[in-house]
């Protein structure tokens, strides 16, 4: 049972991280490219530092995030127990200023997802999945419970995909499922919230992410009642006997392909 002054203080740090996001991406800028004097290469350090300097303040645990990801492998197999950051989720998002990006902190516990907060700062929407004991989604004063939903009979497929160009994988899964599935366009970690929330049934991710990328969202989707399994095969994507996406588990921080399902 994870303690609710921790989630709470976590959910804290996370919105801290977005109001200073906020301040940079406001700006008039012009530097899309992602150099050490870019406003995106500043946006993330700005959200990192403070989330780093937040959960020292409320926990004693080891911390990667997508800004520190050069910690080497023989110190991170001794870790049980961490929190996972990406501060920044969604760069294309972030430089379109189309609002969909997002920042992201989860906590693994032997390779397992079970605690995760996603808040998208500019749409003003925060996810929080505790496995076990539920997730639920913020917006202004109102908090309410999410959970995936399952396809009814007659009911078109809700697919969510990338904005970009879709793989010839993906079509072929979208042909695989019949009938006219309604592609879902979504950027960043907020793919597999829409699937948590019950928004979509299925996103499948047949291209290239890291842990970071995935970790606060994955604990948000098992925590409402959804799966996150690994693809192993682009032509065998619905194996019931898939197993869940792990953390922490080789030197590499590049995730598989994975299926977000209700």
């Amino acid at each position: 049972m994870l303690d609710s002054t921790l989630i709470d203080k976590v959910t804290q740090i996370a919105h801290q991280a977005g109001e200073a996001i906020m301040e940079i991406y406001q700006r008039d800028f012009a530097i899309y490219e992602k150099s050490d004097e870019s406003p995106l290469t500043e946006a993330d350090l700005a959200a990192h530092n403070c989330i780093v300097n937040g959960l020292q303040a409320v926990s004693d645990l080891p911390i990667l995030s997508e800004e520190s990801a050069n910690i080497p492998w023989s110190e991170r197999q001794t870790w049980d127990k961490y929190w996972l950051v990406d501060p920044l989720d969604g760069t294309k998002e972030f430089i379109k200023k189309n609002g969909e990006f997002t920042v992201n902190i989860a906590l693994i516990d032997n390779g397992e997802p079970v605690f995760g907060v996603v808040f998208a700062p500019v749409l003003k929407q925060t996810y929080v999945g505790v496995v076990g004991q539920g997730a639920y989604k913020l917006e202004g004063d109102s908090r309410t419970a999410i959970s995936p939903k399952t396809k009814s009979e007659g009911e078109q497929w809700r697919v969510v995909g990338s904005r970009s160009h879709q793989s010839p994988d993906i079509q072929a899964l979208l042909a695989k499922l019949g009938g006219e599935p309604e592609l879902v366009a979504m950027g960043s970690s907020l793919k597999l919230c829409l699937v948590a929330e019950g928004a979509a049934h299925l996103y499948p991710r047949l291209g290239p992410t890291s842990e970071w990328d995935t970790g606060a969202a994955d604990a948000v989707v098992r925590a409402a009642g959804g799966k996150v399994t690994i693809i192993e095969s682009a032509t065998n994507v619905f194996d019931e006997h898939a197993k869940p996406l792990s953390y922490n588990q080789k030197e590499s921080v590049l995730n598989p392909y994975f299926l977000v399902s209700c």
